[in-house]
């Protein structure tokens, strides 16, 4: 990493690790598929569509599932927290296919969870 890049400590929230383990079992590439956003993360890109019902800074990002041939309008969203210039937490990964949306009552009890 060059010198002068922010480096931005990324988070894992319990349920994005279980939804994260759940979903690789049905999809072998999810790991990959996640890889492009961790890294845009990490250099301090804030990608997709701000919820703007959460009481925090909290994005929702579509991805690709490399494993369907859905594009990213079948694939995951990823919805995390930027809690400040240093630490994004990723609350949850979902697959579109088997979830619309995610509630934001849910949003906020997760990012409540984690503080304590």
């Amino acid at each position: 990493m060059t010198e002068g890049t922010p480096s931005i400590q990324i988070l894992f929230s319990e349920v994005f690790k279980a939804r994260l383990r759940t979903l690789a079992k049905r999809y072998r590439h999810i790991r990959s598929d996640l890889q492009p956003l961790l890294v845009d993360l990490q250099q301090g890109n804030f990608v997709g569509d701000r919820l703007t019902q959460t009481g925090s800074v909290v994005f929702k990002v579509r991805l690709k599932n490399s494993d369907l041939q859905k594009g990213k309008r079948g694939g995951y969203r990823v919805i995390y927290q930027v809690r400040d210039n240093t630490c994004v937490l990723l609350i949850v990964i979902y697959s579109k296919s088997d979830q619309d949306d995610f509630p934001n009552e849910q949003i906020r009890q997760i990012i409540a969870n984690f503080e304590e």
